[in-house]
């Protein structure tokens, strides 16, 4: 999903991506040359301060980062939230958007809807994008690509099933949900979204969607990225019931930037947008 003004620059080889959230953004500068990462930053705002507008979070850390301000080839916008769904391109209707989603997330007459294509797989993502960040952006960084975490994540991960015939589960941590995907060999057999607050709540779902997939927690190989990490709880509590559990590799991803490899499951899908 695009949204244009009418600069036209010449190339100068830079893209920038930023990862934009209630509670922050994070953001890259790709050299696109060289396929390097330039800079990266992870802003977290302070919530706790409820009567903040997000216009106004955002402007006040704007300011303190001089990148934004550059010009780029390419801007990429990522929506994160819990607010999407994945259509087969045979079921998908672009007149019915609102009623994907009602499935499995609360809307408003007055939402938002959009999609993204994921040509390769035959499906579409559908989600409500931030409009006021969107709005806020366009006013602050000039025309824009955008898209929905979770098409970039699932399309990344059934990338990475190729030639897989086991089923493989997937968890992305974020700080209040988190995203279970079950693939194999390029298909999506599973995609939901979970708000937890326990490490309970997070082996509920683990179990229940394992047991709702036919996978064996003796058997299945369970693999975590986001912002979960081996000596927290939602670990510990996951290699109790199940097997093998083992952090995404990302070696290839690492071998493009000079980040640690917990910084790199983190930002797992910032980091190859």
């Amino acid at each position: 999903m695009s949204l244009q003004n009418t600069n036209i620059i010449s190339k100068n080889y830079k893209k920038l991506s930023i990862q934009v959230s209630l509670n922050g953004f994070s953001f890259c500068c790709f050299d696109t040359l060289n396929n390097t990462i330039t800079s990266f930053n992870d802003v977290q705002f302070d919530t706790s301060q409820k009567q903040n507008k997000i216009e106004d979070l955002f402007s006040a850390s704007f300011k303190n980062y001089p990148e934004l301000k550059e010009t780029y080839d390419d801007i990429l916008v990522i929506h994160n939230n819990n607010l999407s769904t994945f259509v087969p391109t045979a079921l998908f209707d672009e007149n019915y958007l609102g009623s994907y989603l009602q499935y499995s997330t609360k809307v408003f007459e007055s939402d938002f809807f959009t999609f993204d294509k994921i040509s390769n797989y035959e499906m579409n993502s559908v989600y409500i994008p931030y409009i006021n960040i969107n709005n806020f952006l366009i006013d602050n960084v000039g025309s824009f690509e955008y898209k929905h975490v979770n098409s970039i994540l699932v399309e990344k991960i059934l990338e990475g099933s190729r030639n897989n015939d086991e089923k493989k589960m997937v968890v992305n941590f974020n700080p209040n949900h988190f995203e279970i995907i079950v693939v194999q060999n390029q298909k999506l057999l599973l995609f939901n979204s979970f708000e937890y607050q326990t490490p309970e709540d997070f082996i509920y779902y683990l179990l229940f969607t394992a047991e709702q997939t036919n996978l064996n927690p003796e058997l299945f190989q369970l693999e975590l990225l986001g912002t979960i990490t081996q000596n927290d709880p939602f670990y510990a509590i996951a290699y109790k019931y199940i097997r093998n559990v083992s952090f995404l590799d990302v070696s290839a991803l690492q071998e493009k930037n000079n980040y640690t490899t917990a910084q790199n499951q983190k930002h797992y899908i910032l980091f190859q947008s």
